[in-house]
């Protein structure tokens, strides 16, 4: 049976936000940073104001002119992964960056992981002392690419202001982002079994897929940092179970795959789930 749950979490969101908004007014406030721009797009931020936990939602958002891409947290065999910071000195810091489900973009040999329009990445910060003003001084850094891959660095400053204008808009692109996200593993949407042969070249793998995924899904699985796994080879599957077998390819020299986690993406039709694989 199809899931209806991430279109269920996206319609609350939207009724809640509607319910504040109409009702209160203020029940929310906003920054949005100017546009920073760059001969293959342009990104800014977006953030509400702490709540009473001193947690800040926000977002980059990001939009490649048309023919160039930006890359996933990992961005295959080229490219350069989103990244942002924010200066100790605005008494904030980073707890959580997400990444909307991407798709693999092949380009000849190169197979890099990525976007191809605009794309939202939503964060969240925590405030270190709810009783001053927050602060945010970000700077961000991605890769745009078309024929050649451009480096794009630029930094923000946003005052979240008590008497800020209210923030349904900006509160929809962070709900609207966060809807984008793949999914927890679910009954029907889950790694069964995983481990690695004993000559520690291929990592095997047995997926639970929606009944409704009737094409081959894409399986990418990521380890040390740069290193992408993609399931190219042809899976086996049995009713709602797929197995399929992923060389390992070459690891850094002296890497012990023992005591880490890998990550793994699968994408089967409408759907697409994130977890880790743990290696004990």
């Amino acid at each position: 049976m199809t899931s209806i749950a991430p279109a269920l979490r996206h319609l609350t969101s939207v009724t809640l936000l509607m319910t504040a908004f109409l009702t209160h007014g203020h029940a929310a406030r906003a920054e949005t940073s100017d546009w920073a721009n760059n001969e293959g797009g342009r990104m800014r931020i977006v953030a509400l104001t702490p709540d009473n936990r001193g947690v800040v939602r926000g977002a980059l958002q990001i939009e490649p002119k048309a023919g160039w891409i930006t890359y996933w947290k990992e961005p295959g065999d080229a490219g350069i992964p989103p990244h942002i910071e924010f200066a100790d000195t605005a008494g904030v810091s980073l707890t959580r960056m997400s990444y909307p489900t991407p798709r693999r973009i092949d380009n000849g040999p190169v197979r890099d992981v990525g976007y191809g329009g605009p794309v939202t990445f939503p964060f969240e910060l925590k405030v270190n002392d709810l009783s001053k003003p927050a602060t945010l001084t970000a700077s961000a850094f991605i890769g745009l690419c078309r024929n050649i891959c451009i480096p794009f660095q630029a930094d923000f400053s946003l005052s979240l202001r008590a008497d800020a204008g209210t923030s349904f808009a900006e509160a929809m692109i962070i709900n609207d982002a966060e809807a984008k996200l793949p999914e927890a593993p679910s009954d029907d949407f889950a790694v069964t079994h995983y481990s690695v042969s004993a000559d520690g070249d291929t990592l095997r793998l047995r997926l639970r897929l929606p009944q409704n995924a009737t094409k081959k899904p894409q399986v990418i699985v990521t380890g040390p940092d740069g290193h992408v796994l993609f399931g190219d080879a042809a899976g086996e599957r049995d009713g709602d179970s797929y197995q399929i077998d992923m060389p390992v390819g070459d690891l850094p020299k002296g890497y012990d795959m023992k005591g880490k986690r890998w990550g793994i993406l699968v994408v089967a039709g409408a759907r697409s789930m994130e977890t880790s694989l743990a290696f004990e």
